[in-house]
């Protein structure tokens, strides 16, 4: 389910839900309409799933670009 992982991604990224809104879907209101039960479309969900890889993805590489600093 949707709405599960992007609850898990929320909690791991410390991230409001509106601001994941806005960055994923352009819609501040789109993970609380999900919670209401809102069905995103197929495309919808695959662009949502991308969004969430691709940051993780970005993440780590940007986390292997910094240098160690003691």
């Amino acid at each position: 389910m949707l709405i599960r992982s992007i609850e898990k991604f929320l909690r791991v990224h410390d991230m409001p839900p509106t601001k994941f809104g806005r960055l994923a879907a352009h819609d501040p209101r789109f993970v609380l309409d999900l919670r209401m039960g809102r069905e995103p479309r197929s495309g919808t969900e695959a662009r949502i799933r991308g969004f969430m890889s691709g940051f993780d993805a970005a993440r780590a590489d940007f986390s292997r670009e910094l240098p160690d600093v003691q």
